[in-house]
């Protein structure tokens, strides 16, 4: 533990702001009511406010760029030097800007380190001399400072710290704004382990030393727009894959992990997504609406030497896309929970490495009963999960859950101590006067050393130490330094040593324990409404491909087609997404996409219109494209349209890219001009491609033209010989009314006066 470390210098500055009260400050307390940021990072990020509802003026930042030592040990300094620089971000001048160091009461139990994790703790126990950093910030002015401060002695800014334990710190930073007085403008907290005073006498490592296991997570959001030819969302893993970058940083401390004796007990996680996209990487790829992608040299070389390094190394398979098990369950989303746990053949196809069988991270480390129960079906035997997740079993060892239909599961529970440390307990919220993303903020891993020390160097029980960074980490690379060489001095100093997590795994636990949910960890679930559309689209592909089939050599496979599209779906229910709506929504959108390409390579093509009928069940000529590379049976569908009735019509069968000429035989019930749709549809009724508009024109007589000619014709006839009849008879009545004598001579007519 002599290297001292430059916490970020190398690596970018860590940000903090800080914010105060109303310009008509208090006098000279100190203690104005702004509470510390807590200590989360080597100086921890929070927003600061003073009451409830109310947003508080922010007068200062201040960044803190390096922090000699980390962990105060005896063959170590007798002082304490942070360094950086004070910005004023306030709208008026600052003069008299000082800084002082306090200190606590050494924290001596895990539930008061827990708490002080969580939330700054009382550090103002011990408060010395303030010393002045800055005589007078105009606006946006900003001053570098250093301050060292002795540990202990009668020195005005000695910190007095006299035996080992872990200490509350506070950095105190006081000020004059114009049309003010003097009050506390900043106030950050973090922990500062002391092994042991400088100068005395090493610690005696426990005859029981902490057993510790270390999970090196690669992962990274989905950025996979299309897989063939590979198109992605934006460029930025390429730079993440370059020397400098995130996951080259990783990789890197991942390969220095493994040297020395805490090799043994590291485990890397990675995601087959990940993996997946790098390798396509490394093939050429475009990136969308930008052109050629500037990443496929990094691609390859990152690709190359992590397959160097995991060689015959412990490895997991995150879930593929890591996916949001728990929203996977809840949907009903059967298929897509299969595909999830089948990453592991990607990691094999990759790395060339077997990934550890029947085992499971989920995504925070969470799982429900129904979920459990669903990957215990799946052939699932061992989890990784936080400590929140189960209920009533203390310690941090392993633990069994009894399944009703199926063998025990067991469960190695991550320290969520030490774990949630190098996570932050702010990092979803914006800080104040910051307006960097949470995701892309730097993070320090000093109240990280503060909990491994305190379980390795104060605890000494000898209890399972599981160290898991966040998924997506983005410590610098000196903060990821810092982290393994605080870990390989506990091990080389005989306070730790290093477990495999096979060996964790190789006999069952005799503690039983039951799942717990936290409620925040359901909060943050990729929500039910997207979930309900990936079902949805789920559904439509899957009836897509039953369509399909591949009877020929000269047809691809429909798994060929289908297969990318369900991991886009896949995509939009990552673990990556949870209490990020809007970029489940877009990752889903980018898969519906792909899926209405492929509905739309099957067409219909509109003929020169109109469209002549010369009889009455002439049919209508229709020329259908198949765009795909597989056949497709499709069914035609011509829409409701006064004048026209369609007939049952057969299924057809689409040559792969072949095109066909078909008659749709229809009935036309009466002459004239008139427009028909026409669409395709699959056998279960999932539409195909655009719907085509035609023109009709009918110059023939229908059924029911002919009928009522026919029944006008009859009818006509009827009339007529009914009038004949009638004359025929009225002639031959009136005939018979005429008397005739026996001369048959008429007699004369009377006159009309006789």
């Amino acid at each position: 533990m002599k290297r001292l470390l430059s916490a970020l210098a190398a690596a970018g500055v860590l940000v903090v702001s800080t914010a105060s009260a109303a310009s008509a400050a208090p006098v000279d307390t100190g203690r104005l009511p702004v509470r510390p940021a807590p200590a989360t990072q080597v100086w921890a990020t929070r927003a600061l406010s003073s009451q409830p509802g109310q947003q508080s003026q922010v007068w200062l930042r201040l960044d803190v760029e390096e922090m000699t030592p980390r962990v105060i040990t005896a063959d170590g300094p007798d002082s304490i030097t942070i360094s950086g620089k004070v910005v004023n971000v306030g709208d008026r001048p600052i003069e008299e800007i000082e800084l002082r160091l306090e200190r606590g009461q050494p924290l001596t139990g895990e539930d008061e380190v827990r708490k002080a994790l969580r939330e700054p703790t009382d550090a103002e126990v011990v408060q010395p001399r303030f010393t002045r950093v800055a005589d007078r910030l105009e606006q946006n002015e900003s001053k570098p400072f250093r301050l060292t401060v002795p540990l202990r002695g009668n020195d005005p800014t000695s910190l007095q710290v006299t035996e080992p334990g872990i200490y509350p710190i506070l950095a105190n930073i006081n000020g004059v704004p114009a049309y003010g007085g003097r009050a506390r403008l900043a106030a950050l907290s973090t922990l500062l382990p002391v092994l042991a005073m400088p100068g005395g006498q090493a610690p005696t490592p426990p005859a029981t030393p902490a057993k510790i296991t270390l999970l090196w997570p690669l992962a990274d959001r989905p950025r996979v727009v299309t897989g063939s030819p590979t198109v992605l969302t934006d460029d930025e893993l390429a730079g993440s894959l370059a020397m400098g970058g995130r996951l080259y940083g990783l990789l890197m401390a991942y390969e220095s992990a493994l040297t020395g004796p805490l090799g043994a007990g590291v485990c890397l996680a990675v995601d087959p997504d990940l993996l997946r996209t790098v390798e396509a990487m490394t093939q050429g790829y475009e990136v969308r609406g930008q052109g050629a992608g500037k990443g496929k040299s990094a691609a390859e070389l990152w690709r190359d030497r992590l397959r160097l390094v995991a060689a015959g190394r412990c490895v997991i398979a995150l879930p593929d896309a890591d996916a949001d098990l728990v929203a996977l369950t809840r949907a009903e989303l059967t298929g897509l929970g299969d595909l999830a746990l089948a990453g592991a053949e990607v990691v094999r196809e990759v790395l060339g490495v077997q990934p550890t069988q029947g085992l499971t991270w989920p995504e925070e480390g969470v799982l429900d009963q129904a979920t459990l129960a669903g990957l215990t079906g799946r052939g699932v035997t061992s989890l990784v999960l936080d400590q929140s997740a189960v209920a009533g079993t203390p310690g941090t060892g392993p633990v069994r859950f009894d399944v009703a239909e199926g063998k025990p599961v067991t469960a190695v529970r991550v320290d969520g101590m030490v774990s949630d440390a190098l996570q932050g307990a702010a990092t979803a919220r914006p800080v104040a006067g910051v307006t960097t993303p949470s995701e892309t903020r730097p993070v320090s891993v000093q109240n990280a050393l503060a909990a491994l020390t305190f379980r390795a160097g104060f605890q000494s029980t000898g209890q399972n130490v599981v160290i898991a960074p966040p998924r997506r980490w983005n410590a610098p690379t000196g903060e990821v330094d810092t982290l393994l060489r605080a870990a390989k001095s506990l091990v080389a100093d005989g306070f730790a040593t290093p477990v495999g997590l096979e060996a964790l795994l190789a006999s069952p636990p005799a503690q039983t324990a039951a799942l717990s949910y936290p409620v925040e960890a359901g909060a943050r679930e990729v929500p039910p409404t997207v979930t309900a559309a990936v079902s949805d689209s789920w559904l439509r592909l899957h009836q897509l491909s039953e369509s399909m089939s591949q009877p020929d050599a000269e047809s691809a496979e429909p798994a060929d087609l289908v297969a990318p599209l369900r991991l886009s779906l896949l995509r939009a229910v990552s673990g990556a997404w949870r209490g990020d709506e809007d970029g489940a929504r877009a990752a889903l959108g980018l898969a519906r996409e792909q899926i209405d390409g492929l509905r739309e390579q099957v067409t219909v093509t509109e003929p020169n219109s109109p469209i002549l009928l010369g009889s009455g069940d002439s049919p209508i000529p229709l020329s259908i494209k198949n765009r795909l590379d597989v056949r497709i049976t499709v069914r035609i569908v011509i829409e409701d349209t006064p004048g026209i009735v369609a007939r049952d019509l057969t299924d057809i069968e689409l040559p792969a890219r072949g095109d066909r000429l078909v008659r749709v035989p229809v009935e036309v019930q009466r002459s004239g001009r008139f427009p028909v749709h026409v669409r395709l549809v699959t056998t279960s009724g999932v539409e195909l491609g655009e719907r085509a508009r035609l023109e009709v024109s009918s110059s023939a007589y229908g059924t029911i033209t002919v009928v009522i000619t026919c029944l006008a014709g009859a009818a006509l006839v009827l009339l007529s010989a009914r009038r004949i009849y009638r004359r025929v008879r009225a002639a031959r009545a009136a005939s018979a009314q005429v008397p005739n004598d026996a001369s048959g001579v008429t007699p004369p007519e009377r006159s009309s006066t006789s």
